[in-house]
């Protein structure tokens, strides 16, 4: 490329286009940095660098509550999540999975399932910090569009920053549940007929 006098134009970076451009990313950058210091977002401890698979048969949950946020890993990477929290929970035919690929050995596969039987996994201030949910749900007097810090039907702590969307239901029934997640917590967690398998080789719950 040459200039108009014939010259050869080599690549130059204007700044002031560069400050622009970079003030709202750095300026966005430090406002999740200072919500992570603030206990605002997803982040109660580092995840692995792994996402986990989970399926039921069926959820019904009370005090439904669902927003936008970020978990971290160890490295201090930035992960959106869409945390979904509920009071109390009861699941059917829970599975859980998770595939770990080692030098050599290949894929390893751990495999969870409970509430099989006729008793349910029960759950109490569950928060699940999902990338894909998916099912056929239904709900009971649902808020869409919501600001996040202002939900109120979940668990206590379930809130997440301002002007950010969310929504939240008296309850909720799923069935069919899928869905691949960084993170769970719960205050309880009750596993009726837990059974726990590890296996060579990539079998997941869906």
């Amino acid at each position: 490329m040459k200039d108009a006098h014939g010259r050869p134009v080599t690549g130059r970076i204007s700044w002031r286009k560069f400050a622009v451009l970079s003030v709202p990313a750095l300026a966005g950058t430090a406002a999740l940095g200072i919500a992570l210091a603030n206990g605002a977002l997803a982040a109660s401890f580092a995840v692995s660098g792994q996402q986990f698979k989970v399926s039921a048969d069926s959820l019904k949950g009370d005090g439904f509550a669902q927003y936008g946020s970020v978990d971290t890993n160890a490295r201090g990477d930035l992960l959106p999540v869409a945390v979904t929290a509920i009071k109390t929970a009861q699941l059917n035919h829970l599975c859980q999975s998770v595939v770990t690929h080692l030098p050599v050995v290949g894929d390893i596969s751990l495999n969870l399932s409970a509430g099989t039987g006729s008793t349910p996994v029960e759950a109490t201030n569950l928060f699940v910090d999902a990338t894909q949910l998916s099912g056929n749900a239904s709900f009971h007097q649902i808020e869409i569009g919501r600001d996040a810090s202002t939900l109120d039907k979940g668990p206590d702590s379930a809130q997440g920053m301002q002007d950010l969307f969310a929504q939240q239901a008296d309850d909720v029934s799923i069935s069919k549940l899928r869905q691949t997640a960084w993170a769970t917590n719960a205050g309880t967690f009750k596993l009726s007929g837990l059974n726990m398998k590890i296996s060579k080789g990539k079998k997941e719950c869906f």
